[in-house]
């Protein structure tokens, strides 16, 4: 199976900032470009896996429910222009929890891709933090930094785990992806 890992906001989604979150429906937004990418993927047989770090739930900023509902109106709208994704998992402990599914750790990939045969090696995580590029080199894809101004690329070369490639946004990382897939 051809699968793609995705972080949600800032790749799907406008990322409100540091330290911010997306608490409502209303305010979530997707970035030009991204339901198409999620399609043009889908249309080369992709499936798609939305693995995100939301410890806004666990610090009581927003409830299970509003996640919930983000969730159901995100998958409602991406399918209703023709792309599908296969799950969606959070983790949504606060980053001190020592749990094993927070980004850069590798539980909810594992979790999400259970009894899947997937070739990690052939598989991408596309994200725009160090944890999404650590979440991939440890679950031992390859990776792609998303430009959205959440990190520095120049002090990438510093992260423990360095992205195997940069690209502006979702749309180019496809095209890019697309282009050099091993067959």
């Amino acid at each position: 199976m051809k699968a793609i890992f995705l972080d949600r906001d800032g790749v799907i989604n406008r990322d409100p900032g540091f330290g911010d979150y997306i608490k409502s429906w209303a305010e979530f937004e997707f970035l030009p470009g991204s339901i198409d990418a999620i399609k043009k993927l889908n249309e080369h047989g992709y499936e798609i896996f939305v693995i995100s770090n939301q410890a806004g739930v666990g610090r009581g900023l927003y409830s299970q429910e509003a996640l919930n509902e983000i969730t159901k109106n995100m998958l409602k709208e991406i399918e209703s222009q023709g792309g599908k994704i296969r799950s969606v998992s959070y983790c949504t402990h606060q980053p001190d929890a020592g749990c094993d599914c927070r980004k850069p750790n590798t539980g909810m990939i594992k979790r999400a891709t259970k009894g899947l045969d997937i070739d990690l090696k052939n598989t991408y995580f596309i994200g725009d933090s160090r944890l999404d590029i650590g979440a991939g080199k440890n679950m031992g894809c390859r990776t792609i930094l998303l430009l959205t101004g959440k990190e520095d690329p120049a002090g990438a070369r510093d992260w423990p785990h360095k992205p195997d490639f940069i690209k502006k946004d979702l749309k180019e990382a496809v095209e890019w992806v697309l282009k050099h897939a091993r067959k």
